[in-house]
């Protein structure tokens, strides 16, 4: 296997509207870090496929194409979903990517992808797993153990070539009255692992499946400080995983490259959720003066108006690629960790599940979450069963291979 990898800045002028969060105060007025695309390529000789991650906010299926047909081989492009990037359309349910984003990020992608495709070299590849403590846990349950898993897979020529990290956890460390553009928790983590693994080593961290999981109930803080110790946290860990035994994935011979996708039609949720019940619920939780109650509560009533068009049904790409002996699963939107884990939960063959792939039909809560009236819930456009038909396609087209 021939792997690549390759970067490409992504500038964002002073006076750039910020996607993730209704009530920013106004648009970006400076840098706290820079953004990029980064990009990994597998070559077996005859077929080539590449990741590239971005980031932004979300990635709507017009960028996802116009990406692919510039890479010009086959491309999932994926956001890290940072709140502290450009908007690039990201509405429930998807839309099109406005202008400058969808041009600038393509030809951001067409750049990494070509610099990864440049520094292709045969390498060998190892799957890592493990749980990771005190940086995400499910934010509408405050007393959730903070435990998420974490996925790593690194690429050796003789010495550690680079990593790619995939961490299933909201990156929003920054608050939303930020407006220093910046990668947020991806970027923390980026940073960290190089400042780790030294500058000849690539790195590329990726969002899992994170619709549930934040930083909310784990963070000390929402600045610089607080997104160095997070970074460095996730780094530890990663360091500790890569010390241990690791499974082989592929060899620096040939090796097979293939990848499948399936096209679903999601149906639409139904809105049950009452506006002036919530509003009320608001106002009872801000009275007693409890920081995590007031929050949990505005956030329902944020769920509920971000539902702004009208219930339709949702189409969506569901991804799967196979690289040696490493399965992959690219979802769409924001699926729940438990989506994930029903996709990983294949014995004896390492499988990573990335979210915010190809696509952004909004948050793909379990069936057994819309029990619960919570922010993603309420702001979903999909009905309940969704996610759990899109991991089960998953699995199927990664049977199939």
């Amino acid at each position: 296997m021939r792997v690549g990898h390759g970067t490409a800045e992504l500038p964002v002028p002073d006076g750039t509207p910020m996607g993730g969060y209704i009530d920013r105060p106004g648009p970006s007025t400076g840098l706290a870090d820079p953004l990029s695309v980064s990009a990994v390529t597998w070559s077996d000789g005859g077929r080539r496929f590449a990741l590239a991650i971005a980031d932004v906010i979300c990635v709507n299926e017009d960028l996802a194409a116009r990406a692919r047909q510039a890479a010009g081989c086959e491309l999932w492009l994926a956001a890290s979903h940072t709140h502290a990037g450009p908007e690039t359309g990201c509405v429930p349910g998807g839309g099109p990517t406005p202008e400058p984003w969808l041009g600038r990020l393509t030809e951001a992608v067409r750049t990494a992808v070509r610099r990864a495709i440049e520094a292709e070299r045969p390498c060998e590849g190892m799957a890592y797993r493990g749980e990771l403590h005190g940086v995400g846990a499910d934010r509408s349950r405050p007393g959730a153990p903070a435990v998420v898993p974490l996925d790593l897979i690194a690429v050796r020529d003789g010495g550690l070539a680079g990593v790619l990290a995939v961490l299933p956890v909201h990156p929003t460390v920054l608050p939303a009255a930020n407006r220093l553009v910046s990668a947020d928790l991806v970027g923390a983590v980026r940073a960290s692992l190089r400042r780790r693994l030294g500058e000849d080593v690539w790195v590329a961290v990726a969002t899992g499946a994170a619709g549930d999981i934040s930083t909310r109930h784990t963070r000390r803080g929402q600045d610089a400080a607080e997104l160095r110790r997070l970074g460095e946290l996730v780094a530890d860990r990663c360091a500790e995983l890569l010390a241990g035994p690791g499974t082989p994935l592929w060899r620096a011979g040939p090796t097979g490259v293939s990848w499948a996708t399936r096209r679903l039609t999601l149906e639409p949720a139904a809105t049950t959720a009452d506006e002036a019940a919530l509003l009320a619920g608001y106002e009872q939780a801000a009275a007693s003066g409890d920081p995590v109650a007031t929050r949990l509560a505005r956030s329902r009533l944020e769920g509920l108006r971000a539902r702004t068009a009208p219930p339709v049904r949702t189409g969506v790409d569901v991804n799967v690629a196979r690289l040696g002996g490493l399965s992959l699963a690219g979802l769409p939107g924001e699926p729940f960790l438990a989506v994930a884990e029903r996709v990983a939960d294949r014995p004896g063959e390492p499988t990573v599940v990335l979210g915010y792939v190809n696509g952004y039909p909004g948050y793909l809560p379990t069936a057994a979450a819309y029990r619960r009236a919570e922010y993603e819930v309420l702001a979903s456009q999909v009905a309940p069963g969704s996610a759990e038909l899109i991991a089960e396609t998953a699995r199927n087209l990664l049977e199939d291979l």
